[in-house]
């Protein structure tokens, strides 16, 4: 088969290669492209629709990475069996229409996890990207260091230490693909035999993580300073996982007393440990950041964990852990066997873009968009300064709404969904039992302030008595 007729959409929201994927797809789990039916080469099938072959590859990477086609050396592609996955195929296809028929009920989505991809540094990238692969590098295609390669971690060593004020040397970073990669990682390094506090509410997917490698985890208390360190005294804990910069969802930067009563907990005692997750210290709106814990460690307690998927794009899916140098040989000896997930490409790129001040111009942009939207967001719920109070509005890329009388979180959400906007409770994020205070979240990270001013205006009188 040289041709395969598929009609695309260039006024069609999702892109040329999504909808290449699709119909290839949905025409092998129809019965339409039958088992082991050869399909047109990537030259082709772009000459035959016009497209460029890069558009086509990234069609067939998708296909092939989810088992739907077989790449075979010299012969090209065919259809891959999939009788024995059609239940999960089914499946999964019946949770993408769901999630799809539930997107186009908003018009307006205040997540909490957005990015603003808009503002990505295209042409920056592609340059990165050329110059890297414009000569003929085999070792770019090795497996490389298991912890990363190390001029990239030196990389990272400098502008930790410049942004952030974390001391460490190359040796005791690790470089993986997202903080989930690097907490399993770490869950190795300590063992199972510990018990992790976490702040209550909490970044549910580190909850849900550390649950599933069986360890005890104990929520804590919070006040108005992040985790209570009185009552993490209270618990066998010996791991405390938080994130003080600006705490997950709640919008609280630590000050400095706090951390110091972390500290001195943590030294308390052998084996006591910190996990310090910084993944959005750079969004700050008031006043200068306050430097990392790590920085004021001495005893070898925290570890810090970082991200560049908030700053620069989800996808690139690139974090770093900073190992204490007494976790460092239990690393090597446990887990130094295991490949990077990072491929050596993309590393040498991502360190360009630090090292050539790309990724410092960037963030600066970023920061100004951000503060955009955040003071709008703020300008727009003027109105309902006498109904709730916000919080969080220093750091990060969301707000919190606090509403009082008898305002409940599910009849203002319900609200707002009836308005075509989306936005989020507090309870989602909270272990055990439920606050009985009606608080939302809402994220402006991936809204222009256009669809900000129009969206507040909305919530404003479906929120207001």
């Amino acid at each position: 088969m040289n041709e395969l007729t598929i009609n695309l959409k260039p006024k069609d929201k999702r892109p040329l290669y999504e909808q290449i994927y699709l119909y290839i797809k949905e025409n092998i789990i129809s019965g339409k492209l039958a088992y082991r039916e050869k399909l047109p080469s990537t030259r082709l099938l772009a000459k035959h629709l016009e497209v460029s072959r890069s558009t086509v590859e990234l069609a067939y990477e998708q296909l092939l990475s989810e088992g739907y086609i077989e790449s075979e050396p010299y012969r090209g592609f065919f259809v891959a069996q999939v009788e024995g996955l059609y239940h999960l195929i089914h499946e999964k296809t019946a949770s993408l229409e769901k999630r799809t028929e539930e997107k186009d009920q908003y018009r307006f989505d205040f997540t909490p996890n957005g990015v603003d991809l808009k503002s990505f540094p295209y042409n920056a990238w592609r340059k990165l990207s050329k110059d890297i692969l414009t000569d003929d590098k085999v070792e770019l295609f090795r497996l490389g260091n298991p912890q990363g390669e190390e001029g990239f971690r030196e990389a990272i060593r400098k502008y930790l230490y410049q942004a952030r004020g974390v001391n460490c040397s190359p040796e005791q970073i690790i470089v993986g693909a997202g903080s989930d990669y690097l907490l399993m990682l770490l869950c190795s390094i300590l063992g199972r035999e510990h018990a992790i506090a976490l702040e209550n509410p909490s970044y549910k997917q580190a909850y849900r993580l550390f649950v599933s490698q069986s360890y005890r985890v104990l929520p804590i208390e919070m006040d108005g300073y992040g985790m209570k360190v009185t009552a993490l005294e209270g618990t066998e804990a010996d791991v405390a996982y938080v994130t003080p910069s600006h705490q997950y969802p709640t919008g609280i930067v630590m000050p400095m007393k706090r951390r110091m009563e972390l500290l001195r907990w943590a030294n308390e005692k052998e084996g006591r440990y910190i996990i310090e997750d910084d993944y959005d210290s750079e969004f700050r709106y008031k006043g200068k950041p306050i430097p990392a814990l790590q920085g004021y460690d001495r005893g070898g307690k925290v570890i810090y964990l970082g991200t560049f998927s908030k700053s620069i794009a989800p996808a690139i899916r690139m974090s770093y852990m900073v190992l204490p140098k007494g976790l460092t040989d239990v690393y090597l000896d446990k887990c130094g066997f295991i490949n990077s997930t990072v491929s050596v490409v993309d590393q040498m790129i991502v360190r360009h873009f630090v090292e050539d001040g790309y990724y410092e111009r960037h963030l600066n942009k970023t920061r100004s968009l951000y503060k955009g939207r955040h003071d709008q967001l703020i300008k727009g719920l003027a109105p309902l300064a006498d109904v709730c109070r916000i919080s969080g509005e220093h750091a990060g890329v969301h707000l919190l709404l606090t509403f009082g009388g008898k305002a409940t979180e599910e009849d203002l959400i319900k609200r707002a969904k009836k308005a075509g906007i989306r936005v989020y409770g507090l309870s989602d994020y909270i272990i055990g039992e439920k606050d009985e205070k009606a608080t939302v979240l809402l994220g402006y990270a991936n809204l222009a302030e256009e669809e900000i001013e129009e969206a507040a205006k909305i919530l404003c009188s479906v929120w207001k008595p």
